[in-house]
């Protein structure tokens, strides 16, 4: 089962929380166990999983990365201008896989979802939701 998620990005960099629309689609599958792969389309973008309990620890992923790669420095800038969106994506990676276990994600107490935004903003980005079944509800 593949569904594609639609979110539009109000920020340059940011990080934003999906869990709740990934955990729908779970749940309408009626997938018991497997795995779910979230992936973000496009070069300048990425999936993480983080920590949810307020925006600090999303803030500080964004501020180290702004330091460890800041903008206006690279090759590709000579391009389009986005040189630092395409090696913080790098870095961070464009998936996740998260195991489904009892019809849920096996995420932790503090665990979510988050797109990663390194060039908005964007008024479409998709992001692929692959289910691979173990078990399902019949």
């Amino acid at each position: 089962m593949q569904q594609i998620i639609q979110i539009s990005t109000n920020e340059h960099n940011d990080l934003y929380d999906i869990t709740d629309r990934v955990e729908n689609i779970i749940s309408s599958s009626n997938i018991i166990s497997g795995l779910v792969n979230i992936y973000a389309q496009g070069a300048t973008a990425a999936i993480m999983i983080q920590e949810n309990w307020d925006n600090s620890v999303q803030n500080d992923v964004i501020t180290l990365l702004k330091k460890l790669i800041p903008s206006g420095v690279w090759q590709h800038d000579a391009q389009d201008n986005n040189g630092d969106a395409h090696l913080k994506a790098g870095i961070v990676g464009p998936s996740e896989t998260i195991p489904i276990i009892d019809g849920k994600m096996g995420l932790s107490t503090w665990q979510n979802i988050f797109f990663c935004e390194f060039d908005g903003p964007r008024s479409k980005r998709n992001i692929v939701v692959s289910i691979l079944p173990g078990d399902s509800k019949n």
